[in-house]
């Protein structure tokens, strides 16, 4: 098991710097990301199997002035990571998408994942649920992480799946969604699944 200060270690690696992977960085939002991550919330094909209805950029910036990364791993706290593509020469640093970090307790996770409409389908959301679970099983050595998604929501399902979580619940009609009773599955994985492959 990862000792407390590997661990503090991690966490504070992953404030100050972020996460890299092939094409992306996984860090904290900063302000000038607000305006993009409003405008892809905003879109009613990512709004669909979310809470949101209507996105403002005022929802943003309550969103980000109520996350305080100094607190980045305390139990029972929401945070959220932008996912950036790298820059070049000829490209800047975009903002993708985002994640979602839920610290339930000391060693269970829940997370989850938005993508803009034009970086969907990019393999995207593959590539940074695969480096955050990295982080979260062998940096943090969480225990369990679950992800919570609307039956409908193929596309996630897809994904959860690609990555090797296993579907444990289908709650049926659990939840009063944008005017109807929805179903949702519960997937999880469990540190052993993600290790011993």
């Amino acid at each position: 098991m990862a000792s407390k200060l590997t661990i503090g270690n991690a966490l504070h690696h992953m404030v100050t710097h972020g996460l890299t992977t092939q094409r992306f960085t996984l860090r904290p939002f900063q302000r000038a990301d607000l305006e993009a991550f409003t405008a892809y919330r905003a879109e009613p094909k990512v709004a669909k199997y979310q809470s949101w209805t209507d996105y403002s950029y005022s929802d943003a910036v309550a969103l980000f002035e109520n996350i305080d990364y100094a607190q980045f791993g305390a139990a029972e706290t929401w945070f959220q990571l932008a996912i950036v593509s790298t820059a070049s020469a000829e490209t800047p640093a975009t903002l993708v998408g985002d994640l979602a970090l839920h610290f339930i307790d000391e060693q269970q996770m829940e997370i989850g994942f938005t993508i803009a409409p034009e970086y969907q389908g990019q393999q995207v959301a593959f590539e940074a649920v695969s480096a955050l679970l990295d982080f979260l099983f062998v940096a943090l050595d969480k225990h369990r992480v679950i992800a919570i998604t609307d039956t409908q929501n193929l596309a996630s399902c897809r994904l959860l799946e690609k990555l090797g979580f296993r579907r444990e619940a289908h709650y049926v009609k659990n939840i009063f969604f944008k005017g109807a009773w929805g179903d949702e599955y519960l997937y999880a994985m469990l540190r052993e699944d993600y290790i011993a492959p």
